[in-house]
């Protein structure tokens, strides 16, 4: 075969290049390996600095041992550009060989797929010549004619990509010879080939065949190559040789090389057709003589090739080359003379014609790269090598000074320990001395609450109280940063009621919001479990300091408090902040425009979709655990830009005036953030100025089992409710505080529409509340749905409730309430107040103690009445204040100064119900005390358990008495050390009602 030159892009070089990187560098380890096996350097066995001293004191003087070590760099150096001059051979080697093989690759796959297509189309061609014996042959008169062979020709070209024309020859014997042209009308020509020319397609010269005996005449052939019509193949040299063969092997045979009309070369593949197939082991003879007709197809070798490189294009080019290599010299079929210098591969091409031989030659067009891999890898070796002589001599002149240092820095942290010590002990000692006269301070100024006083006096009372919790609260913010700097934070895990936590706080900002006219407002989702495990006060201390900073910074507008799962967050929380209607106003409680709060958690790696889930910082997730996300949202002042980056610092603040405005210690946010971190979550922010504020915080926390209906009021059970507001955000608020208490609920923004929702109502609608910002809008077509509602023909028409903000004017409220006989809820709303609210108007009894969901006296009293409780402390102010608290819930009490008269007095049996003990006292602490007075009653258990009783517990299966903790210490009185000395409790000072009744009822 012969052609022009090409270039292909074969696309496995790069690739191979680098698909045994790994395989290179495990090579580089084990190299490395083998030449420091080889290079045996002078290095001391053990990098210490014990090891370094001896081993440099061991050679005699300083300049004996600078000249030593001098040598020992010197042979380091030579010895690892030997070893770095081995790497790069060996890698060098490596990219080499990798190139072979690529090369390699590349020309058995497109010598491979050269054969497959060649394979192709003489299948179709051995086809054909089935055709042409089954329907030209076989039937008389034949079937086939010119013009029919051409045209089928045509048609199925596409199935011989490959050929370039077909064309079919009969045999005919030299007495059939006069009949045949006489049948076919034209004579049997000659052919033969001009020195310029070759093949069935350069037939221009042509004479009349002489007498011969057998001719092979073309009747037909492809329009393209019709013009070989009536010449005898078996005329020309080649075909002669071509046709004898194909008869007499049975199988497609090849011609040389030759050109054809397009110029281009190629070759004539030769079936031949016999009368009959014959058997497999037919000898030669035998089938020359079954021997009719000849089917030669032409194939275009160039357009071959061409079309498979082209399919095979890549990123490396190479240059293929195919020969015939039937004869000593090859015979170029495709490809240039210029076979270049450098790598090449042969592939062998079997094209079916075992006669003959046909090679593929391939090569590169470009040069090879240089070899970088070698080059880095040994430079990085050397440079390595360098650096670590150079560590290692730096090393030795460094150890002395070393070693001095780290006797500094032992005594130093001694000293750092020590002083840590000392001041969580100042702390401790701090926080017992300011506390214990603040437990009196405020305990009396209760007790003066609980007197007769006018309201000046009951003003300066109040005043004096809100200060001294005030210092209280700071005492333990600046206690709780001591805490967090020790690293002695710790968070408790209990039970406890997310909700209720979020209502108390609610409660506590109640007063303040209503001074300043702002609208509060709490939403909980419903995937929020009843029932939380972990830290309730921690919590509480969290969302307190965000709604702390939101009151103080907020003057017109909202607060919002909201709690949702983080899974549902991310999935399809709305954001309610981006609609804005044409009064514009936006849509959110009251109307003002808020900071996305989207905005506010956009940091958190939770939420960074960028991030694998086995680059998450958290820890796993497990089906016992829930991710809540929780968001205070403002419409204040705003956080100014460069003041942004600071704020959770601690005791920093925006600005000077911040502080003389708003006071503030400016450690809040900054111990929020820690605990955050500790219940394994994320806090951040957005903040625009004069638009307002939105901190979100993640928290993980642990489910509990509890009932799912346990707060929802059986006498709501089957209640409907029907809450018209005209603003979607304060509905579902509303909403969610009906559905806590059981009553199925439905919104409607449109006064028009409550007729119709109540009609169409399954249940009947017992309850209408009306925000009272929805009423004043719609004020005209009020009175007309009232005298609807009223006059509808039931005995029992529904309760109509005013939901009033303290934004709002008290004067007008209850003038619309009693010109129109209205029931009046004041926001907040909060589950407490709002049961409360509805049992009043639904006629039944208000169980609720307390205000605002506080637990009042009746309850403590029912409690502890007629109780006989004794009270241990020192000081003499602490006894009155906590023998005052109790005997104002009907407690009969006795005091003792010291741990001796409590053991004394607590020696069973007695009569006391319950001890209140002061950890810290003098000669003996409440510890001690309590461990003796346990070592006595175990003493009396066990003379029960004999039957050795006293008369006074004849009744009494086990004495134990309830022994509570009381101290002002709130680093070292902790729960834990209070239970491991026997102790039942743990009460802070000064006195709140709530943690009392909470540790009084469990027993």
């Amino acid at each position: 075969m012969t052609g022009a030159a090409r270039s292909a892009r074969g696309g496995g070089e790069g690739a191979a290049g680098m698909e045994g990187k790994g395989a290179v560098a495990a090579g580089l380890v084990g190299f490395l390996g083998m030449g420091l096996d080889r290079v045996r350097l002078p290095l001391p066995e053990k990098l210490s600095a014990k090891a370094l001293r001896s081993h440099v004191r061991g050679h005699g003087s300083r300049e004996a041992r600078e000249r030593w070590w001098r040598w020992t760099l010197f042979l380091w150096v030579v010895g690892w550009t030997l070893i770095c001059l081995q790497i790069f051979h060996y890698f060098d080697s490596g990219a080499v060989e990798k190139r072979r093989e690529s090369l390699a690759s590349m020309c058995d796959e497109r010598a491979r797929m050269l054969q497959d297509q060649f394979n192709v189309s003489m299948n179709h061609l051995q086809a054909l010549a089935i055709l042409v014996n089954t329907f030209h042959h076989s039937l008389n008169p034949s079937a086939i004619t010119q013009a029919t062979f051409a045209r089928y020709a045509e048609r199925t070209a596409f199935e011989r990509p490959l050929t370039s024309g077909v064309a079919y020859a009969v045999r005919v014997t030299h007495a059939e010879r006069d009949h045949f042209e006489r049948q076919q009308g034209w004579s049997i020509k000659k052919m033969y080939s001009s020195p310029n020319s070759q093949g069935p397609g350069d037939a221009a010269v042509a004479e009349i065949r002489g007498p011969a005996d057998e001719y092979a005449p073309v009747i037909f052939a492809q329009d393209a190559y019709k013009n070989v019509i009536s010449f005898d193949m078996l005329s020309g040299a080649d075909d002669r040789e071509n046709i004898i063969r194909a008869r007499e092997s049975g199988k497609g045979v090849l011609t040389a090389p030759f050109q054809l009309l397009n110029g281009r070369l190629g070759v004539i593949l030769t079936y031949s057709v016999y009368k009959s197939e014959p058997p497999a082991n037919a000898r030669p003879q035998e089938r020359v003589q079954a021997a009719i007709g000849y089917l030669g197809g032409i194939f275009d070798i160039e357009a071959l090739v061409d079309k498979l490189l082209h399919q095979l294009a890549g990123k490396q080019s190479i240059m293929v080359n195919v020969y015939d290599t039937t004869n000593d010299k090859p015979i170029s079929m495709y490809g240039s003379d210029d076979t270049g210098s450098g790598m090449y591969h042969n592939s062998t091409l079997n094209f079916g014609d075992p006669s003959r031989r046909h090679e593929m030659h391939c090569r590169f067009m470009q040069k090879p790269p240089l070899p970088w891999l070698a080059i880095t890898y040994s430079l990085g070796a050397y440079v390595i090598a360098l650096l670590i002589g150079h560590i290692f001599y730096a090393t030795v002149h460094r150890i002395a000074k070393v070693e001095d240092d780290l006797q500094i820095m032992k005594k130093l942290k001694k000293c750092a320990e020590a002083a840590d010590v000392a001041k969580s002990q100042f702390l401790a000692t701090v926080s017992h001395e300011i506390r214990t006269p603040m437990n009196g301070v405020l305990g009396m100024l209760q007790m003066l609450m609980d007197t007769d006083l006018d309201a000046t006096q009951q003003d300066y009372v109040r005043t004096a109280q809100a200060s001294g919790k005030a210092l209280v609260s700071l005492i333990n913010e600046v206690l709780d940063q001591a805490k967090i700097e020790a690293g002695k934070l710790e968070l408790e895990a209990v039970p406890f009621d997310l909700r209720l936590v979020c209502d108390d706080i609610l409660s506590l900002f109640c007063g303040k919001a209503q001074e300043k006219g702002l609208e509060l407002a709490v939403y909980v989702s419903d995937q929020v479990p009843q029932t939380l495990i972990g830290d309730p006060g921690r919590m509480r201390q969290i969302i307190t300091n965000l709604m702390g900073n939101s009151i103080k910074f907020t003057e017109r507008g909202h607060i919002y408090l909201t709690v949702h799962v983080v899974e549902e967050v991310m999935s399809c929380l709305e954001v309610e902040t981006e609609f804005q209607n044409t009064n514009n106003t936006y849509n959110t409680l009251s109307g003002y425009q808020v900071a996305n709060r989207r905005q506010s958690w956009q940091s958190f790696q939770l939420f960074n979709t960028d991030l694998h889930l086995s680059e998450m910082t958290f820890a796993p997730i497990m089906p016992e655990t829930i991710r809540l996300i929780i968001s205070v949202e403002d419409t204040g002042v705003g956080i100014p830009p460069e003041a942004q980056s600071r704020i959770f610092m601690p005791f920093m603040q925006v600005g000077p005036s911040i502080a003389r405005i708003h006071g503030g210690t400016g450690i809040g946010l900054s111990i929020s953030k820690c605990l955050v971190h500790l219940m394994k979550g994320e806090i951040g922010y957005v903040s625009i100025p004069n638009v307002g504020s939105t901190f979100s915080f993640t928290a993980v926390l642990t489910k509990a089992r509890s009932n799912a209906n346990a707060n929802k009021s059986p006498g709501f059970k089957g209640i409907n409710a029907l809450v018209v507001d005209h603003k979607p955000v304060r509905a579902k608020v509303t909403k969610y505080h009906l559905q806590r208490l059981g009553v199925k609920t439905e919104l409607t923004t449109d006064v028009n529409q409550v007729i119709p929702k109540m009609n169409c109502a399954s249940l009947v609608t017992r309850l209408v509340l009306v925000d009272k910002e929805t009423w004043m809008k719609e004020s005209h077509s009020m009175p007309h749905l009232l005298s609807k509602l009223r006059s509808k023909d039931q005995s029992d028409p529904p309760k109509l409730f005013l939901l009033e903000n303290p934004t709002n004017s008290i004067k007008s409220g209850s003038n619309i309430s009693r010109e129109h006989n209205l029931n009046v809820i004041m926001k907040p709303l909060r589950a407490s107040m709002l049961q409360a609210s509805l049992r009043r108007a639904l006629g039944g009894v208000d169980k609720v103690n307390g205000k605002n969901g506080v637990v009042g006296n009746s309850a403590l009293g029912s409690l502890l009445h007629k109780r006989q409780i004794i009270v241990v402390d020192d000081n003499v102010v602490n006894l009155k204040v906590a023998a005052g608290a109790l005997k104002k819930y009907g407690a009969e009490v006795i005091c003792a100064d010291s741990g001796k008269k409590a053991i004394a007095l607590l020696k069973p049996p007695h009569s006391f119900d319950a001890c209140f003990m002061d950890i810290q006292m003098p000669e003996m602490d409440g510890f001690e005390a309590t461990k003796r007075i346990r070592m006595m009653e175990r003493e009396l258990n066990e003379r029960i358990e004999r039957g050795e009783a006293p008369p006074e517990c004849a009744n009494v299966r086990r004495w134990r008495t309830p022994i509570l903790a009381m101290t002002a210490d709130v680093i070292q009185a902790t729960c834990e050390q209070c239970l491991k000395c026997e102790m039942d409790g743990y009460v802070s000072k000064p006195f709140e009602g709530e943690q009392l009744y909470r540790e009084v009822t469990r027993f």
